[in-house]
C-alpha cells in the first residue's frame, strides 16, 4: 500500500530531507577507491557500514534522480573493485581476514585505521551494499555485469563459521595482536541482518543453531502499555530493517507472540515517544515531538551543575529508553529512520525539529545529535550540538525514507536469493516469503 503523507508534512519537504541526507554520499567519498568517511570531522577515516549504505543509497540517487546511472556504476564499481583486490589476511596492516573487513579503513590507502577490529556486523552492512548494488544493476552491459559478478564474489569470500570461534552465536570481531574479541552477537540487536546473511552463505553458511542460540536470549516486556522484544536504542530497531521487509514474515518467536519484527518496531518507536512525553529525568526539550534515543555522539563525558543539578553527561554511547543510559541527548536522524514504522509520529516530530531548532540541520540533512540540557557557554537556550555529520546516520535516513516512499531497497533485497535463503533457514515463513 503506497505511504500516505501527512498534509503538514508535504511531499517536497521529505523530498529535500532524503536529498540532502543523500549528498554525503556524493562529496564525502574517495572518487579513486570510492571509501566513504565515517564522518565529516577532517581526518576522519572510512567506515566499512557508511560504505555499505552508500551502494544502496546510489539506486536511490538514479531513481530520484540526483545523479546518473553512470555514474552510480562508477561509483560502484570503484569501490568493489578495491575490496575484491585489497589485502586479505592475518597481518594488522591489510583490509580484511577470512572475507571480512575492518570496522575502520584509511581513506586514501583503504589499510586498517588504528587498532580497530575485524567488525562481523559492519561488514554485513558492507556485504548487504554490495548485494543491493548486485540486484539493482541488472543490465546486460559489461560494467554491471562486472557490479553482479565482484558483490557476489565477496559475499561468497566470507567466512560465517570462523567468526563464531568455535562457539553457537557469531562474535562480534577480531584482532591481529588479541584475537577474537570476548563479545557475541546474542539477544535482539543490530545482528539480525549478520545471521540472515550468514545463514544464507552458499560457500561458508552459519549452522542453522546460530540463529536459535541468537534469539534465546531475547528479553519480552512490557513497557508503557507496549509489549515488544525490547532494544532500548532506536538504531537496534532499524538497522536491519533498512535491508530486509520484515513486514508480514516471522521466525518462530515472532510467531509465539503473534507479531512481525516491523510491528516490534512500531512499538519500539512508540515507547520512545511515551518515554519522553513522560520525562522522568526532566531534561530540557523532551515531549511528543521531542525524543529519539539511539547511539550517538554526545556532550562528552563531563559532569555539570544545571539549575542546581548535577547531571552526567556522555560521549559517543548507545543512549536507549526507558532504561537509559540517557543524558538529555536526542538524534532527530534516528526518529527519520523510523519513518516506515510510525509516520505519525515521526512527521510532526521531524518538522519540530526542523522549525524550532535549526542548529540541529546542516549540509546533509540533521547533524547527529543535539541537548537543550547540557550549557552552551553564551546562549542558555541552545544546549550543545553536535557539529558532524556521520555516514551510518544519514544511510538510514535515505533508505528508510525511500523505503517509505517507494519500497525500493526493500523489493530489491526481496528478490536477493540469499537474503531468502537466510530468512528460511532462520524459520522466517509467511507474508512474501
Amino acid at each position: 500500500m503506497a505511504p500516505v503523507i501527512r498534509p503538514d508534512f508535504d511531499e517536497a519537504r521529505l523530498d529535500e530531507l532524503q536529498r540532502h541526507s543523500f549528498g554525503y554520499f556524493l562529496h564525502q567519498a574517495n572518487p579513486l577507491n570510492g571509501l566513504v568517511a565515517d564522518r565529516t570531522q577532517p581526518g576522519a577515516p572510512a567506515s566499512i557500514a557508511a560504505v555499505g549504505f552508500a551502494l544502496a543509497a546510489y539506486p536511490v540517487g538514479v531513481e530520484r534522480g540526483w545523479m546518473t546511472r553512470a555514474d552510480a556504476i562508477g561509483r560502484t564499481l570503484a569501490l568493489l573493485r578495491f575490496f575484491w583486490t585489497s589485502p586479505q589476511g592475518p597481518g594488522p596492516d591489510t583490509t580484511g581476514y577470512k572475507g571480512l573487513y575492518y570496522h575502520f579503513l584509511d581513506m586514501a590507502t583503504g589499510r586498517r585505521a588504528g587498532l580497530c577490529e575485524l567488525s562481523t556486523v559492519d561488514t554485513s552492512f558492507l556485504l548487504a551494499g554490495m548485494l543491493a548494488a548486485a540486484m539493482y544493476f541488472d543490465e546486460d552491459s559489461e560494467a554491471e555485469l562486472e557490479i553482479r559478478t565482484l558483490a557476489d564474489a565477496i559475499y561468497r569470500r566470507a567466512d560465517w563459521p570462523w567468526a563464531c570461534n568455535g562457539g553457537a552465536t557469531v562474535t562480534h570481531g577480531w584482532k591481529p595482536e588479541s584475537g577474537f574479541l570476548p563479545y557475541r552477537w546474542e539477544g535482539y540487536d543490530e545482528a539480525m541482518l549478520l545471521y540472515v546473511l550468514g545463514l544464507g552463505s552458499p560457500t561458508y553458511p552459519l549452522p542453522k543453531e546460530s540463529y536459535t542460540a541468537w534469539t534465546s536470549s531475547y528479553q519480552w516486556k512490557t513497557i508503557d502499555g507496549y509489549e515488544l522484544l525490547y532494544g532500548g536504542s532506536l538504531f537496534i530497531h532499524q538497522y536491519s530493517h533498512v535491508w530486509v521487509d520484515f513486514r508480514g514474515i516471522q521466525d518462530a518467536f515472532a510467531r509465539d507472540k503473534g507479531v512481525d519484527y516491523c510491528e516490534n518496531s512500531r512499538r519500539a518507536t512508540y515507547v520512545q515517544q511515551a518515554y519522553a512525553i513522560r520525562n522522568p529525568l526532566e531534561f530540557a526539550g523532551y515531549g511528543q515531538h521531542f525524543w529519539g534515543l539511539t547511539a550517538s555522539d554526545g556532550p562528552g563525558f563531563t559532569t555539570r551543575h544545571v539549575h542546581g543539578v548535577e547531571r552526567r553527561f556522555l560521549g559517543y554511547v548507545a543512549r536507549g529508553a526507558p532504561f537509559g543510559p540517557d543524558d538529555g541527548t536526542v538524534a532527530p536522524w534516528a526518529v527519520v529512520a523510523s519513518l516506515p514504522f510510525a509516520p505519525e509520529i515521526v512527521l510532526p516530530t521531524v518538522r519540530h525539529f526542523q522549525d524550532v531548532y535549526p542548529q540541529v540541520t546542516g549540509e546533509y540533512c540533521f547533524r547527529c545529535s543535539f541537548n537543550l540540557t547540557f550549557p552552551h557557554e553564551s546562549d542558555a537556550g541552545a544546549g550543545w550540538t553536535s557539529p558532524y555529520h556521520f555516514g551510518i546516520n544519514l544511510g538510514p535516513v535515505v533508505l528508510m525514507c525511500e523505503n517509505y516512499r517507494s519500497g525500493l531497497l526493500w523489493r530489491l533485497m526481496r528478490a536477493c536469493p540469499y537474503v531468502v535463503t537466510g530468512l528460511r533457514r532462520a524459520g522466517f515463513t509467511n507474508g512474501w516469503l
